[in-house]
């Protein structure tokens, strides 16, 4: 048996990922960028939404949204008014909240319903982009 063929132990495994790669040993930093409103629109197939609160804690960050309202509201003239003087009630807009972990975890529900759990990447939206920097100069990583 050649000592290539022998296992390795700990200390020449460490060793063997310091030699090929040694800038696996620097911090870095995962940045994420959401575009939540279009995100929503797109997780939802339909309407646009608003950010109208955010609330941060130590784990994650919690954004509240609404679903815009993109028809003009028209004023009755005094004729309709007198002709129609009960307006159909509105459907009340949709409320969402976004819950985005530091771990790149992310939590949708709208109106109380569970629409979206996992993780953010490149692949799942086109609205989420992660970008790696190394955490000692700040230089940006390109990942192939």
């Amino acid at each position: 048996m050649t000592e290539s063929n022998l296992p390795l132990n700990a200390a020449e495994i460490v060793e063997l990922n310091n030699i090929n790669h040694p800038e696996w040993d620097e911090p870095i930093i995962c940045r994420v960028e959401v575009d939540l409103p279009g995100w929503l629109t797109q997780l939802t197939n339909g309407k646009q939404w608003e950010v109208f609160s955010e609330d941060e804690a130590e784990t994650c960050i919690s954004f509240s949204l609404r679903e815009r309202d993109l028809k003009p509201h028209k004023q009755p003239s005094k004729l309709a008014s007198k002709l129609k003087p009960r307006l159909a009630p509105r459907l009340a807009a949709k409320l969402a909240e976004v819950t985005l972990y530091h771990n790149g975890y992310a939590v949708v529900d709208v109106d109380g319903k569970a629409l979206f759990g996992g993780t953010l990447t490149n692949g799942t939206s086109d609205c989420a982009h992660l970008t790696y920097f190394h955490a000692d100069s700040g230089e940006p990583i390109t990942l192939n």
